[in-house]
């Protein structure tokens, strides 16, 4: 019998793999039916066979289709619309599809975006018990969020973005124990601020963006776990919320905020990065310790009444890269530190600040007036709570207690690995234990750490797993940005990005010494920089099973975004996409030239191209062997002319950006290369008939026909004929100089929308 059940056993070891692989015949119909619900072009499932035990999960990922699959069950199913799909027929039941998508009983990531989904949101919905993440944005769903949505137990992420949905939120989704992010911006939801939300403590995003929501905002401040809250453009208030301490973003603007604030909160926001705070009616004296706090890059104050008198020698966060203080009540002198502008934008209009002449200012008499209508003179020190004092010894003690402990827990855990060893074996390359431990009990310093190195990054380091998995939650769902890559958190706040690399070949840690020296040296404003890296190795040879590669974390989404993925008047200017063209060059420049050998052919995309705190360009993906699938390639083995194609690559970038719409296919280069080539010859008005309607009358013609005439070379079949990157970066330069000397020639420019004020990618490098 003993060995009857072994020889079960072996059999069954051996015969699992095979099948587990494999969707399930139930599973697989039910694609097909979706398919068809959808109208799915059959070119994008020509790859699915009719027969029943197909693995559709190793299917290639589409632009509208991708799915992920664990132990032969359907886990991610992410549906994306475009201009061509989908057809839905004139019988389409969102009902009938969401009952469809109930039968993938192991789901967990649900995304349907822009499929023109309309009519309500079926209750069909709340059959998918086991989805941990929901994203239906840019749909047309209306009417109130179903009940049934609360069956929905596991829920952590709930995207509703850019629908019609009305009504109020309701209170019942603070019933949803796992939910961690959610956002419905861009809908009309009404009524009050849910009280609900007060008692989310998971919440670690809030946007409510764009809706009709008035009164006041529910107590928040015991949400710890909440980073992100935005409110922007709504009728809240008139009193300033109550927020959690460890905020890394705060957005009220365009609400309708009264009260003061409070020097005594401002100084608990620590871990703030961006504070914008704009158009709403706040008074009071302004803090001048938001200019210090020590995380803050963005901070917008402006459209308020907040008075008081700035000193020249108050001191400034040198991390600030934008900083609105116009349309205030403030007197005095503009702080030296605002002075020393540099990369830094900084606007103070319509204030009473002296010494000020190319920035209009009112009389200091006005500002007086008008802190004083409001009963508040903007002389007057701002008086401290009787309990401020004893606020900030708790918070001192608080914090000192934190620390104590969270240093014991790191030796604990050290001294518990030097012990006992069980699951995957970690290797840490060129750190000794004790210098392991050392970092990690400094964690607390890295802040400061930070202003140390090129970029103002932390030092390029390694890391151990246990870091990152504290960073990420255990590399929690939640957390994905991308195929294999995490957002996570240090120890200080800071935001990093973590990428997983599956090692196919098995090699030892020295194998990967040169490509991670290389790694470590990418470090460029253009370039999504590295901060370090970290191994997971077989228990067996010691042989690498994984490297995890840790980057700086660059908030604010693709320039497609900004150029054909967002509404006219949410676009990039003419000025900001010369500027965006002029850092996308200048990185794919040091690429090449940057270090020895370069990098080359790197196949960039413009969703490769992220923009940062202060809207500056970063590119993501490079030609690294690191992240090749087959292999290890060598750096350096391209010819010459493989810079060629990065120049084509970055004339297809420079295409969508001149058009204004999405460039996804080799037809879809032809047809615009024929327009612009054609549109050259032809008259001012046939030529920015062709420029994207949100900048065609911003921009001089002598600067389009530059840029036309560039993206035609770049483009050209002939790869001899592209110009170098050195001849792509002048020309962009003169487009921009160009353009900078018709505006300020051109009186009818002065009044533009585009001059009345700027943003960070609007500043030529």
């Amino acid at each position: 019998m003993a060995k009857a059940r072994i020889f079960l056993f072996i059999f069954m070891f051996l015969v699992h793999p095979i099948f587990s692989n494999q969707l399930g015949n139930s599973q697989f119909q039910t694609l097909v039916r979706i398919k068809q619900l959808l109208n799915f072009p059959e070119v994008e499932t020509s790859s699915w066979s009719e027969v029943e035990d197909e693995d559709v999960c190793n299917t290639e990922a589409t632009q509208i289709l991708s799915l992920a699959c664990y132990e032969g069950n359907i886990t991610q199913l992410h549906i994306t619309g475009n201009y061509w799909f989908p057809h839905l027929s004139q019988d389409f039941s969102a009902a009938s599809l969401f009952s469809n998508i109930a039968q993938l009983p192991n789901l967990k990531v649900l995304s349907l975006v822009s499929l023109g989904l309309e009519g309500p949101l079926p209750p069909e919905i709340g059959g998918l018990v086991s989805l941990e993440i929901l994203n239906v944005t840019s749909n047309m769903f209306h009417g109130s969020i179903p009940r049934e949505m609360s069956f929905i137990r596991n829920l952590q992420t709930l995207i509703l973005d850019h629908n019609r949905f009305e009504g109020e939120i309701p209170n019942w989704i603070g019933s949803l124990p796992a939910l961690r992010v959610l956002s419905v911006k861009n809908n009309s939801f009404s009524g009050s601020f849910p009280r609900a939300f007060s008692s989310m403590v998971n919440l670690r995003a809030l946007v409510l963006t764009a809706n009709n929501l008035s009164g006041e905002v529910a107590e928040l401040h015991n949400l710890t776990n909440l980073q992100v809250l935005d409110l922007e453009d709504n009728n809240l208030g008139p009193h300033f919320p109550s927020v959690p301490p460890k905020l890394v973003s705060l957005v009220l603007r365009k609400n309708r905020f009264h009260s003061t604030l409070s020097a005594d909160e401002v100084g608990s926001w620590y871990r703030l990065q961006k504070l914008d705070i704009s158009s709403n009616e706040l008074v009071g004296a302004f803090p001048p310790s938001l200019l210090s706090l020590p995380s803050l890059t963005y901070l917008d104050i402006g459209g308020n009444k907040l008075s008081g008198k700035l000193l020249h020698n108050l001191s400034c966060n040198g991390g600030l890269t934008f900083v609105n203080l116009s349309e205030n009540r403030l007197t005095g002198d503009l702080p030296d530190c605002l002075n020393q502008f540099g990369e830094r934008v900084v606007l103070y209009d319509g204030n009473c600040l002296s010494q000020t002449p190319l920035h209009p200012q009112k009389p200091v008499s006005f500002c007086h007036s008008e802190a004083l209508a409001v009963g508040i003179s903007p002389l007057r020190k701002e008086k401290r709570r009787p309990y401020g004092a004893a606020s900030a010894l708790a918070v001192a003690v608080v914090g000192t207690a934190a620390l104590v402990g969270l240093t014991f827990l790191f030796v604990k855990r050290e001294l518990a690995k030097r012990h006992h060893s069980a699951g995957t074996r970690l290797i840490v390359d060129k750190a000794s234990p004790a210098l392991t431990l050392q970092l990690l009990k400094d964690a607390r310093y890295i802040s400061e750490t930070m202003k140390m190195g090129a970029l103002g990054l932390s030092p390029y380091r390694t890391f151990v797993v246990d870091e990152l998995k504290e960073a990420t939650d255990n590399f929690n769902a939640l957390h994905l940005i991308g195929a294999e890559v995490y957002k996570g958190w240090m120890t200080d706040g800071t935001a990093i990005a973590i990428r997983r690399v599956k090692v196919k070949r098995k090699h030892s840690i020295q194998t990967y010494t040169h490509q991670l020296e290389v790694n470590s040296k990418l470090r460029h404003s253009h370039l999504v920089s590295a901060i370090g890296h970290c191994f997971e190795c077989h228990q067996g040879d010691s042989s690498v099973s994984r490297i995890l590669l840790v980057s700086e974390y660059v908030p604010n989404g693709t320039l497609r975004k900004y150029i054909s993925g967002a509404e006219p008047g949410q676009r990039f200017g003419w000025r900001q996409r010369i500027a965006a063209g002029i850092g996308l060059a200048r990185g794919i420049l040091f690429l090449h030239t940057g270090i020895v050998p370069g990098l080359y052919a790197n196949r960039l995309k413009i969703t490769d191209v992220l923009l940062d705190h202060s809207l500056r360009v970063k590119i993501k993906k490079f030609n690294l062997p690191l992240l090749a699938e087959q292999g290890l390639p060598k750096f350096g083995s391209m010819s010459g002319g493989e810079e060629q194609h990065d120049v084509y690559d970055f004339g297809v970038i420079l295409l969508e950006m001149i058009v204004g719409r999405a460039i996804n296919s080799p037809n879809d280069i032809n047809i615009s290369k024929d327009i612009l080539s054609v549109s050259l010859t032809a008259d001012l008005i046939a030529r920015r008939s062709i420029v994207d309607p949100a900048v065609h009358k911003e921009c001089s013609d002598e600067s389009l026909k530059t840029l036309m005439e560039l993206c035609l070379i770049c483009l050209s079949n002939e790869p001899h004929e592209r110009p170098s990157m050195e001849g792509v970066v002048w020309n962009l330069q003169f487009a921009a100089q160009v353009e900078d000397t018709w505006r300020r020639d051109s009186t009818s420019n002065q009044s533009s929308p585009c001059q009345s004020h700027a943003t960070p990618a609007e500043t030529y490098e």
